[in-house]
Formats: structure tokens, sequence, C-alpha cells
């Protein structure tokens, strides 16, 4: 299990996830992003557990996404699939997701919610995913934002089967940073 806890002055947060089964217990003070990460859990097959707290919606929703995405990057195994690719029909919503979980951040949307649309870069670029939305139709904002949360889960399931094999041409990748005094 990974843990993630932010503490700034705006949000308090404590992320925990493991590879699972798709449980969630959440409490965001936020009802929507609740529903958005309890979906997210159930699709993509990790069980989070999320506490937080936050003094406006714009700043919980981001700090939330930092670290679900720091959780992530965690777990990732070094010889997972990275890839996924999944496109979700939501009643009048259509979504398509593209990922690459190989440690580049990139995130090309938009969602039509601009809250959502940044927790999902906030999410690609902690996780260090490369990440493609595309909201492909849909007027009603909530099916489109369902759809992409349902659309990035089952791609992140997608990407998290262990192969048994590194996925690079570059072999495994170390990247280390020293401290010097």
């Amino acid at each position: 299990m990974t843990v993630v806890v932010r503490e700034t002055r705006e949000t308090t947060i404590r992320c925990e996830l493991l590879r699972g089964t798709g449980t969630a217990v959440v409490a965001t003070g936020e009802p929507f992003l609740d529903h958005m990460l309890v979906t997210f859990a159930r699709y993509s097959g990790l069980d989070v557990k999320i506490q937080a707290k936050g003094d406006l919606p714009h700043h919980l929703i981001e700090d939330v996404a930092i670290c679900v995405g720091a959780a992530v990057a965690e777990v990732l195994p070094a010889t997972a699939a990275r890839y996924g690719d999944r496109t979700i029909p939501m009643d009048d919503a259509l979504v398509h997701c593209a990922l690459d979980l190989g440690g580049r951040p990139f995130y090309r949307g938009p969602l039509p919610s601009p809250l959502y649309d940044h927790w999902m870069r906030s999410f690609s670029d902690s996780a260090r995913a490369t990440l493609h939305l595309r909201a492909l139709r849909g007027r009603d904002r909530h099916h489109v934002v369902e759809a992409a949360f349902k659309a990035l889960g089952l791609a992140m399931r997608d990407a998290f089967v262990d192969t048994g094999a590194v996925f690079s041409t570059k072999g495994g990748v170390a990247l280390r940073i020293e401290e010097k005094e």
C-alpha cells in the first residue's frame, strides 16, 4: 500500500492506494468528486481510501488529483504493460482515453468542466503519465466527466497488467536525485 499525505494552508489530503479489487472509501466533502473517485477506483481495480478537506473546491480537487497521481506512480509495477486505451459510452456522452504510464507527463483534453479538466492534468503530471482524453460526444457535463473517469479507470486497469517484461526499448529507466552538501 502506498500512502500519500499532502498538507497546505488550503488542504489536507490523505490518500491510500493499492492494487486490489476496486473498493473505495472516499470523503472529500465534495459529493461529485467523491462519486468520480469511487468510479475511478471501481473501473481501475485499485483500492482507494481518501480523506480530504479544503477551503475551495478548486484547491481540493487539484490536491486530491496530485495525491492520487503520486500514489499511482508509486504502485505501478516496473513490468506493467504501461498502455491502456478505452472508449466509454454513457448516455449522450462518448469519451475516449489513451494512456501511457511510461514516466512522461503530458495531458491533452479538454473536458467540458474546467475543474475536472484540471483534475486530469494534475493527475497526469503527478502520475507521470501521458493522458489523452477526447470527449467525442455529449451535452450533459456530468455524463462526459463520468465517462472520462470510467475510461481512465479501464485504461489504467489495462496499463497495470504485470507482463513480466519491461515495455520500453530503453529497458528499465532509473532516475536518481542526489543531494550535494
